[in-house]
């Protein structure tokens, strides 16, 4: 598989997600601003969010794919009928599970509510009442995701990346058109309509896999529940996985309540807007490798391809830096701008701006760890180990939270998300000493030689962009078509940039781009 063209399959249409984020965060960031309104949808939402994040692109990927992958290659030509009787088993398993964990969260909705926010702080009961409804119309959104996550690990396994990667895309025209249609003077009206539209959407995804599944042949019929061999490996390989997956949502989670209940009403809204930009280049790059290279790399381990599976890897690290660095440099360097150009408007003002930058700044330092976690991990996963990345992601969740307690007063917004950073990066370091020891992974020469002048190349650009910054500064708050020309400008200056100091330093040759869209083509 050319795995630059998959990541590009997969990625864009990520970015075309993100990029739809974007405009309804900046529509939201319209109609209600920065507020406790917006606090509370955003913790409504935080909670189906994570579980996405955990077992829609965690948990339930790393044990499922290469399990049903085993079943796929079967060489006497049962492989895929054998595939589906698998997934069959784990859905009459698992959905009981998660229609009583859903029901649960409906009940405990204002336990779980408080353990989010610690109470919200000076949050007055009427309010609190609010965030607890909020959370129980999106908690419906648990349930749907989960299912997605299913149907859209058989088509991943079956390499259709870019079905289950359109999915999102979904999530965000269905919040859009609620903002665009549904709006209201009241901003709690306006956030209640949002959180309906979260679990409208999780069905409009269920009902699109489950279409794209039909048309790949894979019909899942229900049965009753049947605790097989397999299906007891599968659970025993998620619930590590959940943790070792999920230790950037739960440190999210751990800022998020100390945010609530410690900071001033709307520090939530700046960190949630400052990660939603630091989310872009994550979902372009790191969901996108991630989504690939666990079946990649499981087949490829299953046919007894080790140093194939390893060079596949390298490639993986490669292209994330490529990508990473200059987005990290970029996020930090030219935080305010973007902030500007994309929310500052309506009921979102110069200085909800000014903070939000602050925190994307923060969030940013740690962008290439959050990536290289999607890199490391399928090195674990497609050899079976789920009990590795749990032990790690635990040292990291206690990192954050000790780094969370420390830095909350003095540097207040940005205290949270810097601890989140500086806690992923713990993370990242423990998971490739260890893959090196193992000897499953090695950084080859091209790596070696590469990594260094990448680097280097987004420190130039950087430079570039900081003394630029000031010509975007009087159109990034102008007309709309005003700021998305700036910000199509500052961006593809950037990139410009970028290029030709990657070609400076002999990070890339122009011999290998030719090679590349040979090889594309």
């Amino acid at each position: 598989m050319n795995l630059t063209k998959a990541l590009g399959s997969v990625g864009g249409l990520t970015l075309a997600s993100r990029v739809l984020g974007l405009v309804r965060d900046a529509l939201f960031a319209r109609f209600v601003g920065a507020n406790f309104a917006s606090d509370a949808y955003q913790i409504a939402f935080r909670l189906p969010n994570m579980f996405r994040a955990l077992f829609a692109e965690g948990a339930f990927s790393a044990a499922f794919i290469p399990l049903f992958n085993k079943k796929v290659a079967d060489k006497d030509g049962n492989g895929l009928p054998d595939g589906i009787a698998f997934a069959e088993d784990a859905l009459s398993v698992l959905l009981p599970i998660l229609i009583g964990m859903t029901v649960l969260m409906e009940v405990a909705a204002y336990p779980v509510t408080w353990a989010l926010t610690l109470g919200f702080g000076d949050a007055t009961n009427d309010q609190f009442a609010f965030a607890v409804g909020l959370a129980r119309l999106t908690f419906p959104y648990l349930l749907l995701i989960s299912l997605v996550s299913l149907l859209g690990g058989i088509l991943n396994s079956l390499h259709r990346f870019w079905i289950a990667a359109a999915a999102p895309i979904l999530l965000n025209l269905t919040l859009i058109t609620a903002l665009l249609l549904f709006h209201h003077a009241d901003p709690l009206l306006t956030a209640r309509n949002q959180a309906i539209a979260v679990t409208v959407s999780g069905v409009l995804q269920l009902l699109w896999l489950w279409y794209a599944c039909r048309r790949a042949g894979v019909t899942l019929r229900l049965k009753l529940p049947r605790l097989g061999p397999d299906v007891r490996r599968l659970m025993k390989l998620i619930w590590p996985a959940a943790a070792g997956a999920g230790a950037v949502q739960i440190n999210l989670v751990i800022s998020t309540a100390l945010t609530a209940k410690l900071l001033p009403t709307g520090s939530v809204s700046y960190i949630y807007y400052a990660d939603r930009l630091n989310q872009l280049p994550l979902g372009l790059i790191g969901i996108g490798l991630g989504t690939v290279l666990l079946p990649t790399i499981s087949r490829l381990l299953g046919r007894g391809e080790e140093a194939q599976a390893m060079e596949t890897q390298n490639r993986g690290m490669e292209l994330a830096l490529f990508l990473t660095l200059p987005a990290t440099i970029a996020l930090i360097v030219c935080g305010m701008p973007i902030v500007a150009a994309l929310f500052q408007h309506g009921k979102f003002g110069a200085m909800e701006s000014l903070l939000t930058a602050q925190a994307l700044a923060a969030f940013s330092v740690g962008l290439p760890s959050y990536i290289l976690v999607k890199v490391l991990t399928p090195g674990y996963y497609a050899r079976g180990d789920t009990r590795t990345p749990v032990r790690y992601a635990t040292i990291s969740i206690a990192v954050n939270l000790v780094l969370n307690l420390i830095l909350i007063v003095p540097l207040r917004h940005m205290g949270p998300p810097l601890a989140t950073a500086i806690a992923s990066t713990v993370n990242v370091a423990l998971l490739y000493r260890t893959l090196t020891k193992r000897g499953h992974f090695a950084p080859d020469a091209q790596l070696r030689r590469r990594a260094p002048r990448l680097g280097v190349a987004a420190v130039m650009m950087g430079a570039a962009m900081w003394f630029l910054n000031i010509l975007f500064e009087p159109y990034v708050t102008g007309t709309s078509l005003e700021r998305w020309l700036a910000l199509a400008v500052l961006v593809g200056t950037g990139c410009v940039v970028y290029a030709a100091a990657t070609v400076l330093t002999g990070a890339v040759r122009i011999a290998d781009l030719k090679k590349l869209v040979r090889r594309s083509a």
